[in-house]
């Protein structure tokens, strides 16, 4: 039975993890009889949104905190965990995955990567071990690996694939209920709610990454 960690950036789509995504996530990681392994970086959010109107909030929150609302508590620190920890590892979508694990959100091409998030993605590719990321997610993901010309897809979004390529990545067009393997790599890559429109859209993509990272471990 594997071990698949999944990296969170927050609680709600608008400043933290995507929520529907991340959940999907555990379901099928679940019934594919894998153990889950939540983690995510204590730092602040770069910014809080109210979900109702959209509009900012003039506070602070905390990632790993507002991740363990999705992870029901059982959450470990980005930092106290290794590649050694799990077989696999998960990345779901929303804007924190290109704000609070990286600033793609703000910087695009020029982006940097948390350093800890940057740890335990270069640690697991030079482990072997599979990679999978949703919808925004695999920006931050070609940013990590960007010296292994990855492969990913976040739907077909020309602005965001062009910025994917500008770090070195090689980006893929691909629809909602499809997966793109950079098999070289161990990458998995689905678009989600970069292309949605609903729940059960994005579910047979997200299915679909989970079973493949499962196999590639």
């Amino acid at each position: 039975m594997p071990t698949i960690g999944v990296m969170l950036s927050g609680c709600g789509v608008q400043d933290g993890a995507e929520i529907h995504e991340a959940v999907l996530t555990m379901y099928f990681l679940d019934k594919n009889g894998a153990q889950i392994k939540c983690v995510a970086p204590d730092i602040d959010q770069r910014d809080v949104v109210n979900h109702l109107t959209g509009q900012p909030l003039d506070e602070k929150r905390n990632v790993l905190v507002e991740s363990a609302r999705i992870a029901r508590g059982n959450i470990s620190d980005i930092k106290d965990v290794s590649a050694a920890d799990m077989d696999g590892l998960i990345i779901p979508g929303g804007f924190g995955a290109a704000k609070n694990l990286s600033d793609f959100a703000v910087k695009g091409k020029d982006a940097e990567v948390n350093p800890d998030v940057q740890k335990l993605i270069s640690d697991m590719h030079s482990a072997g071990k599979p990679v999978g990321a949703l919808c925004i997610a695999p920006a931050t993901l070609a940013k990590a690996l960007c010296d292994k010309s990855p492969e990913v897809t976040i739907g077909n979004d020309t602005g965001t694939g062009q910025a994917i390529e500008s770090m070195g990545g090689q980006h893929n067009i691909c629809t909602v209920d499809a997966i793109h393997v950079d098999s070289a790599n161990k990458l998995v890559t689905t678009p989600a709610y970069m292309l949605g429109p609903g729940i059960k859209d994005v579910a047979l993509g997200i299915e679909k990454l989970v079973e493949k990272v499962i196999e590639l471990t």
